[in-house]
């Protein structure tokens, strides 16, 4: 089968022949049809993710249950699913009380070789490996959804969504009529600026450098937008807000943006880091800033309860509340990676999705 392969070293990501083992107990193969491409992918190649290799790329996907291993019940062959990054036990105090991204007794993602590339044991990436035609995981993985949703679209459900919308819905809990602002406008800040409409909030500032980005938030549901290349983010968000917003999202990952955020808080707001800056970084900030009653938090993909919450996210997108057709700025076949990765490098992407049955 074809499959995206990294090889370490900054070397091209190369499509290959790759073999993946049956599944063995606990486990489902899943046939991808689509696959979306996210910064996590890119971070894996310059170095911002250290990670083995050789490893299959992708987290972002979505398939066809082809076969279940001993004592799989969640999911049966022909169950449409995407696939989940989140790699937790479900019997632990936090599992069980809905806090499953606190899970520490799931096996790390960086054990799992279930491809073979040239007679060699290859790594899985992030539990999933959706760049690929076929890959085998975890039965907490293959998260069943309504099968009326397309594959493209239910992709982009597993990572950007679940993490964007996660974040404003699950994490810092915006209230009706709250005010807020989102930094940062890929998949993953796009889907914040949605879940702060889901949320019923009364001004909702997107905040980018790309006129095509910030005219997307607008139509996502953003009330207002700034042009960080032209004007002061904080500055405006402080003018539009009273003071400074109720709630900032910083999703880009940067250390200068996490900053811009903290200072566009109003009194008793919250920031949310959703981005994801290099191994090791650490920011410097005044401690008397947090004195109004302001909060720092993190957040790990979208505080997400995956068989709940993914379920969730596809209604919402079948009832029209969600909208993921506008997040698909270029389809790709696998072979056309290096061109995706370009794309998104020069932030031409939203979303760009793999078709897996596709070829170039």
């Amino acid at each position: 089968m074809r499959a995206a392969v990294y090889h370490g070293g900054g070397r091209r990501v190369a499509i290959e022949d790759v073999r993946v083992k049956d599944p063995g107990v606990g486990e489902v193969r899943v046939a991808i049809r689509a696959a979306g491409l996210c910064h996590s992918d890119l971070s894996v190649i310059d170095g911002s993710i250290p990670y083995p290799t050789p490893v299959v790329l992708g987290h972002e996907g979505a398939g066809i249950v082809e076969a279940v291993g001993p004592g799989v019940t969640a999911v049966k062959e022909g169950d449409a699913v995407v696939l989940s990054t989140l790699a937790h036990c479900g019997r632990c105090a936090a599992c069980e009380t809905g806090r499953a991204t606190e899970c520490r007794n799931a096996p790390s993602p960086k054990d799992a070789q279930p491809f073979t590339v040239d007679g060699k044991p290859a790594y899985q990436f992030a539990n999933t490996s959706a760049f690929a035609e076929r890959t085998v995981v975890r039965e907490q993985s293959a998260i069943p959804i309504d099968p009326r949703v397309p594959f493209d679209r239910a992709a982009l459900i597993g990572c950007g969504i679940m993490t964007g919308v996660g974040a404003v819905v699950n994490r810092a809990k915006v209230e009706t009529g709250a005010t807020m602002a989102v930094f940062g406008l890929g998949g993953i800040g796009l889907s914040c600026v949605q879940g702060g409409v889901l949320a019923g909030a009364a001004k909702i500032v997107a905040v980018d450098v790309v006129a095509e980005k910030l005219a997307l938030a607008r139509r996502l549901g953003a009330t207002h937008t700034v042009d960080a290349s032209r004007d002061d983010p904080v500055a405006a968000i402080k003018e539009l807000t009273g003071g400074g917003a109720d709630y900032t999202f910083e999703a880009v990952g940067n250390l200068a943006v996490i900053k811009q955020a903290l200072d566009a808080l109003g009194p008793g707001g919250a920031l949310t880091i959703v981005g994801v800056p290099k191994l090791g970084s650490s920011l410097e900030f005044v401690v008397h800033a947090l004195y109004q009653n302001k909060a720092i938090l993190g957040c790990r993909y979208g505080t997400a309860r995956p068989r709940r919450d993914f379920a969730l996210l596809a209604d919402l997108y079948l009832g029209g509340r969600l909208k993921i057709d506008e997040l698909i700025t270029q389809h790709y076949a696998l072979e056309e990676l290096p061109r995706a990765l370009e794309d998104l490098e020069a932030g031409r992407l939203a979303r760009g999705v793999f078709l897996l049955d596709r070829v170039a």
